[in-house]
């Protein structure tokens, strides 16, 4: 398709086939806190202060600390349960939680971007190369070339970076601050996802198997398509693959100048129903210090709106990380 960005050689071939999802997923009620906490043991403080330690002894440009230069075996036990979490369990770990009132911001964001290595390659997240990125109101107006995580707003069931070359395989979230109200993190298994579209709306299901516009939020080099081309569902060695945003193919199809077909029109309004489901979804909020890791594929994650602390210094800020199991570091992976 001329002027696109295709992506469609991810679509599944046998449309007539496609794999079922059931009893993959979970519902609300199956779930309880410890099943995605991760705590944080003695021995691991521990070692978060020795590694504060080194690193005002013997600095270093944040972007070049690895996990190898430290001996962090009880740090490295926590984040493997992490990984395991995400990969084979629910799809969401919390590690509970970074001392953030011991030790200055910039120390235990460094520490955050050491350890997230043990889960993926830390990899840019916009197209002028950003590495961590802050989650923060910037006041800005959610539209075209502004992303929902620099705003206020409720964000949709998504996947992070749908519309991207290479999704990246996992999303990192350090708490510096909450906000005063709202902004709460939930999240559903794309499984069960899934397995309530092949029983209420298979047709729906199947079309958004083929490839649709996702608006590529203007991360791109210049002139390049304003939209990329893909299917929102995919399986890979036996692993659903989602590129979930219903909203983003939306306004893909206004900013690209595409007439949508009355089929999507319908899929998109099923799974936004599907989604809207609270038996399907689990709350789970952010406090000060906790660490989010969640899996980019499977999972979907949604955003309530918020209301900031009168307090600048106290307004809701996350530091985001996104981790690839493969690939390059550059944006398009």
């Amino acid at each position: 398709m001329d002027g696109v960005m295709d992506l469609s050689s991810e679509t599944f071939n046998e449309l007539e086939n496609i794999p079922t999802a059931a009893g993959r997923g979970w519902l609300a009620s199956n779930l309880k806190r410890d099943d995605w906490t991760v705590k944080l043991s003695d021995g691991a403080f521990k070692e978060i202060a020795t590694m504060a330690d080194e690193m005002r002894s013997k600095p270093l440009p944040t972007l070049l600390r690895n996990p190898q230069q430290f001996e962090i075996p009880c740090l490295s036990a926590a984040y493997r349960k992490a990984k395991h979490i995400c990969d084979n369990g629910l799809g969401f770990a919390v590690v509970d939680k970074f001392p953030l009132d011991k030790f200055d911001i910039d120390q235990m964001v460094d520490i955050y971007w050491t350890l997230g290595q043990l889960i993926g390659q830390n990899v840019a997240q916009k197209w002028d190369g950003t590495m961590i990125y802050d989650v923060t109101d910037t006041g800005k107006k959610f539209g075209y070339g502004v992303r929902g995580s620099a705003t206020n707003v409720e964000l949709v069931f998504h996947t992070d970076n749908a519309f991207g070359v290479t999704v990246p395989d996992y999303v990192g979230l350090l708490c510096k601050y909450p906000a005063k109200e709202g902004g709460l993190s939930r999240f559903c298994s794309l499984y069960t996802v899934h397995e309530r579209m092949e029983a209420k709306f298979p047709k729906e299901l199947k079309r958004l198997y083929q490839p649709v516009h996702f608006d590529r939020q203007a991360e791109h080099k210049p002139g390049a398509e304003k939209t990329s081309f893909a299917p929102m569902f995919t399986w890979q060695d036996g692993k659903l693959r989602c590129r979930a945003n219903s909203s983003l193919v939306r306004k893909g199809y206004q900013v690209g100048g595409f007439e949508m077909d009355s089929l999507l029109k319908n899929a998109l309004d099923s799974i936004d129903e599907v989604t809207a489901s609270s038996d399907l979804w689990i709350e789970a909020p952010l406090s000060r210090g906790d660490v989010q890791y969640l899996n980019n594929h499977e999972l979907g994650h949604f955003r309530t709106d918020f209301i900031d602390h009168d307090e600048p210094s106290k307004k809701r800020h996350l530091f985001r990380l996104w981790h690839r199991v493969s690939g390059g570091l550059h944006y398009d992976g």
